[in-house]
């Protein structure tokens, strides 16, 4: 059983759009899930989207799911999406 760390996040873009997605780790790690939610939003063409410490807080810690913990496995972190992502 692998235990990861979610962090709730919230994006705005210039035109007002919120992203909300969860940044899932294997670490309890604020700076890194900032990182990863902000190269998340570039990845997505979200260039505009501001995320700060404040919209990317630590959630709780629970079982990962297989499909997650290969996104994890291989770039480091997984994107749970939520309201306002791209499918």
């Amino acid at each position: 059983m692998s235990i990861s760390h979610v962090f709730d996040t919230y994006a705005k873009t210039a035109q007002g759009r919120i992203i909300h997605f969860d940044v899932v780790l294997d670490e309890k790690n604020a700076a890194k899930a900032l990182g990863y939610a902000k190269t998340w939003l570039e990845s997505i063409g979200a260039y505009d989207a501001v995320v700060t410490q404040e919209n990317c807080v630590f959630c709780h810690s629970a079982e990962t799911p297989s499909e997650l913990l290969k996104q994890i496995d291989s770039q480091g972190y997984a994107i749970y999406k939520l309201e306002g992502c791209p499918k």
